[in-house]
């Protein structure tokens, strides 16, 4: 593990101070907002770059979002009563519409709370916290909050339930909840906690007109060691993916809880095997499971939250949304055209915004494809294909007052060889880092960095993902207590390969 770093004492303390004044702010302005409306003005820079992306490209540009944040909704139970009696804030504290001034001051155009199920739950979410989600949209207009929760997934760990934005958003989710989450119902039901539940849970969302989305959360933060799993197991993925391909769609790459280390806490709550570099082992290994679904040619995208409840300067694990971990998608600024964005992998994710923009293109004779899209090439003729990574540094200070430099950039490739027979595989032993690009490697155009390498005589399907850091570390190093502000990466989603 790494070592221990000593901070600067002077810089703490000056991002103590902000982020105290921070959320003093969030929670006054969340006392009074009957009163100060829509007029807060906290910053929000909306990166307006149009990128080379096929499609709509005109209107798209990245945005900046988080679909996992807890409000005083995930709260907690009196079950000595019957019905329970639900109490606000026993787990996280913030309002929803807190939550969504602090996600428009960090620069988020996006933003989901979802709180934790529990016995009746689904009501729970009807007739108290929904009414506060569409006073948090008045309030806060600039981000788009979406509807949904954190869904008590039977036989597995949480995961995102995100439920598209329409006038019977909140009877939809009602419906999934109260059918579905394995705590929702009163006597408890251990018939809910199968995976055959969360099997049939995926097919009805899949047979919905307005179809939701499903992303784990912390995959493997009860995993006991590297490669030995806990509540989410390859399996499970695999078999999720099969019955709804279109609605379970990845995991949180780095999931939240980052602040853990700053009270002498596990960085993502991991108190059993750690991260590295902030990244859950199930991405951040090299060939691990991601790339082997990706091997299998699954669509399966990673994401980077702030699992928010309790801020880290009052005793908390967490950052704010936005503050730390962004998952940035290539959309309008219109509900659809984000959740379509997360369905199809317009994704890169990245920490202490350590880069603004993130783009990585292949093409082959004229052909291109981004992050998410595929390109298909013709191997009767030159099969060489080109990969073009651009970014965006920072441009100023990012929300601990530190000005982040990209350090390495690294480009990294596998094979796609189908599904495969063994539903418990956790490796793909074709993925490999092909290139590593330090500064003398990129060169400038405009405010942006340009990248360039050549993928010679492309013979089967493969993709080609990026990752980049901040450290020196060749591979990302198990956390320890050092700071999160030291240790900065950013990952891309694949794009994808098809020799035809």
């Amino acid at each position: 593990m790494k070592d221990k770093n000593t901070e600067d004492p002077e810089r703490s303390a000056l991002s103590r101070r902000r982020l105290v004044k921070f959320a003093g702010v969030g929670a006054t302005l969340a006392a009074a907002a009957p009163i100060v409306g829509a007029g807060v003005a906290f910053g929000n820079e909306d990166d307006d770059r149009k990128s080379g992306h096929s499609g709509d490209s005109r209107r798209r540009s990245w945005r900046a979002g988080d679909h996992h944040v807890h409000s005083e909704y995930s709260g907690s139970f009196d079950t000595t009563k019957n019905p329970p009696v639900f109490q606000k804030g026993g787990d996280a504290v913030y309002p929803i519409v807190t939550n969504a001034i602090m996600a428009k001051n960090f620069g988020l155009s996006w933003a989901m709370c979802t709180d934790h199920g529990g016995p009746t739950h689904s009501k729970v979410n009807l007739e108290q916290a929904y009414p506060d989600l569409l006073r948090s949209r008045v309030l806060v207009p600039e981000v788009l909050q979406f509807w949904g929760m954190e869904f008590d997934a039977p036989a597995l760990d949480h995961h995102t339930l995100m439920i598209p934005h329409h006038s019977d958003e909140a009877q939809q989710l009602f419906e999934l909840e109260s059918r579905f989450a394995k705590l929702d119902p009163f006597p408890a039901d251990p018939g809910r906690d199968t995976e055959a539940k969360m099997v049939e849970f995926l097919k009805a969302a899949k047979g919905m007109p307005r179809k939701p989305l499903v992303i784990a959360h912390h995959a493997s933060r009860s995993a006991p060691g590297l490669g030995v799993y806990g509540q989410d197991t390859p399996r499970e993925f695999r078999n999720g993916n099969d019955a709804a391909p279109d609605i379970y769609v990845g995991f949180e790459g780095a999931p939240g809880h980052q602040a853990g280390p700053l009270n002498g806490g596990d960085r993502g709550g991991y108190g059993n095997y750690p991260t590295h570099g902030g990244f859950d082992q199930m991405t951040a290994r090299v060939g691990g499971l991601w790339d082997a679904l990706l091997g299998e040619g699954r669509r399966w995208w990673i994401t980077a939250t702030s699992d928010s409840h309790v801020h880290w300067t009052r005793g908390g694990s967490d950052f704010w949304p936005g503050e730390y971990s962004k998952t940035h998608v290539l959309a309008r600024q219109d509900y659809a055209d984000i959740m379509d964005g997360l369905r199809n992998g317009r994704i890169w994710v990245g920490t202490g915004d350590l880069i603004r923009t993130l783009d990585v293109t292949a093409s082959n004779r004229g052909n291109e494809a981004a992050v998410g899209e595929s390109i298909t090439i013709d191997n009767r003729g030159r099969t060489d294909v080109e990969i073009e990574i651009r970014f965006r540094p920072l441009n100023g200070e990012n929300a601990n007052g530190d000005r982040p430099e990209v350090r390495r950039v690294d480009l990294i490739t596998g094979k796609i060889t189908g599904k495969s027979d063994d539903r418990d595989s956790d490796t793909n032993p074709t993925t490999k880092v092909v290139a590593r690009f330090g500064k003398r490697d990129w060169r400038k155009q405009g405010d942006e960095y340009v990248i360039k390498h050549t993928l010679r005589d492309v013979d089967s399907d493969m993709y080609a993902r990026v990752r980049g850091t901040s450290t020196d570390e060749a591979e990302p190093l198990a956390d320890g207590l050092e700071s999160p502000w030291d240790d900065l990466w950013f990952y891309s989603n694949p794009v994808f390969v098809k020799v035809r």
